[in-house]
């Protein structure tokens, strides 16, 4: 028998053919916990592959069950708003005293002189804390809450500070804050969505739906946007009345159907996904319009939020409907404005004083009214946007009115859900331009809300590629232990 015709192979051939199988294999495996078999070490893939939005146990005890996130989009002014600066009120109109270059801004051309704050700024409630007067009733109300003047992140730009502020990254395709939530915690109500977003008739936000993507996580755990007009949710009345054992026996049917077809087809998220959000729409059918139906409120409670007043009733309708979403076990609900309406390059007095008219009222509303019901304990409310405002004005042709982009300070507060009410938190320079006390990261923002919420931010994680994932990434952050109650 020659060598050509030889059915041995050579010691070479051997672990060439191996080699293939091996990576074969370590390619499925790969595949296989990217797409099938992501797991968290709190609550592990279950055995047959599928996620739920069922409620899972909490690493730890929880402060809040549920988290509403009043998002400020395009960076409100810290030094403005809540931070006030004597010193750089006294430089008013004078250049900057050091390196522009330390401003960070885009392009030091743009940058003008020293720009004190631009309302009148006041001590409110036992705790003395300082709150702009183009805040009046939430004002009333610094008692309860905790504000964080600390804040940092790492980039000036809007899109990339949105991505970090939402999913701890720069850049996209990471799940959001909202999404690591109900992927950690589930819901207490399967009849609706877990994670809902509250837009703005005026427009969606800058970055639109990766605010909040499920990113990576299975296609479950995204955010559900309500429509910002007319009806949330469209077809929620059936087409036609029938009996309720008729109804019920209908949905056991497909039901029946659906788990056999998804056990011809195991470890498939998308598929997961498309069938509990069919389930979930006959669901709501039968609950959703009596949690969205706002006629249900009283007067009283209706003038409470603005639903009265041109100016703040889009704000207020949101706000309420907020409520009564974690009033029936929703767990996260986030509400956004147009694209980026804080975002004051010119006039800023004006600009900022027509947010707060929309926005004031409204907030105060539904941090008195979740006090009121008792849920403000369990609910975690928070206020903030994703980057400040610089010290010096910004030129805008031949005006200088408005503040640029600040990533090194910002403010930020929350209230309720375990958080110490009647707290300031972190100090800035006597320009509010730098943090120099108690620095808070994004990352340091986010283990603390996943604290709150019963959630350690090393355990929660998902394996992807042979990494464990995590909203927090891989630096160590540190809870804010100083703002907890």
């Amino acid at each position: 028998m020659t060598v050509e015709n030889s059915t041995f192979h050579t010691r070479r051939d051997f672990f060439a053919r191996t080699s293939d199988g091996l990576l074969g294999a370590a390619l499925t495996y790969l595949l296989s916990h990217d797409y099938f078999g992501g797991t968290s070490a709190m609550a592990s893939t279950p055995e047959d592959g599928r996620y739920t939005l069922k409620p899972k146990q909490t690493h730890h005890p929880a402060k809040a069950t549920s988290v509403i996130q009043l998002f400020m989009n395009g960076g409100p002014s810290q030094m403005d708003l809540f931070d006030p600066k004597p010193v750089l009120n006294k430089m008013d109109g004078k250049p900057y005293p050091g390196n522009v270059e330390d401003l960070g801004n885009q392009s030091t051309a743009n940058i003008g002189v020293m720009m004190g704050g631009q309302y009148g700024i006041r001590q409110h409630g036992e705790c003395g804390m300082w709150m702009a007067d183009v805040l009046p009733e939430t004002s009333k109300l610094v008692d309860d809450i905790c504000l964080i003047n600390s804040m940092w992140t790492d980039h000036p730009n809007h899109d990339n500070a949105l991505y970090k502020i939402h999913s701890g990254r720069l850049f996209m395709g990471y799940p959001t804050l909202g999404a690591w939530s109900v992927y950690g915690l589930g819901s207490e109500n399967q009849n609706l969505p877990a994670y809902v977003v509250l837009n703005d008739p005026l427009g969606p936000p800058k970055n639109g739906s990766r605010n909040w993507t499920n990113g990576f996580l299975p296609p479950l755990y995204q955010g559900t946007p309500f429509r910002p007009t007319g009806a949330p949710i469209l077809n929620l009345k059936r087409q036609y009345e029938q009996p309720s054992p008729v109804t019920e026996t209908t949905q056991q049917l497909l039901s029946q159907l659906d788990t056999i077809h998804l056990n011809q087809r195991p470890y498939n998220p998308q598929l997961d996904a498309r069938m509990e959000s069919y389930q979930l729409a006959a669901r709501m059918q039968l609950t959703a319009h009596e949690a969205l139906d706002l006629s249900k409120e009283s007067r009283h409670t209706q003038q409470r939020y603005g639903l009265e007043n041109q100016q703040t009733e889009s704000y207020g309708k949101r706000c309420l409907l907020a409520r009564r979403l974690v009033e029936r076990g929703v767990r996260f609900v986030q509400l956004f404005l147009e694209e980026q309406p804080w975002d004051s390059h010119v006039d800023l007095q004006d600009n900022h004083r027509a947010v707060c008219g929309r926005t004031d009222q409204p907030v105060a509303a539904l941090l008195q009214d979740l006090k009121e019901r008792g849920l403000l304990d369990t609910t975690l409310v928070i206020w903030g946007g994703e980057f400040g405002r610089t010290p010096t004005s910004q030129k805008s042709g031949n005006i200088y009115t408005g503040r640029d982009h600040n990533m090194q300070a910002f403010s930020s507060w929350m209230a309720g859900g375990g958080v110490r009410g009647g707290t300031t938190f972190g100090q800035t320079d006597d320009f509010g331009h730098a943090v120099v006390d108690n620095p808070v990261s994004v990352h340091d923002f986010h283990a603390t809300i996943l604290h709150l919420l019963g959630l350690h931010h090393e355990h929660l994680f998902f394996e992807r590629s042979g990494l464990k994932e995590r909203l927090t990434g891989f630096e160590p952050p540190q809870v804010i232990e100083g703002i907890l109650a």
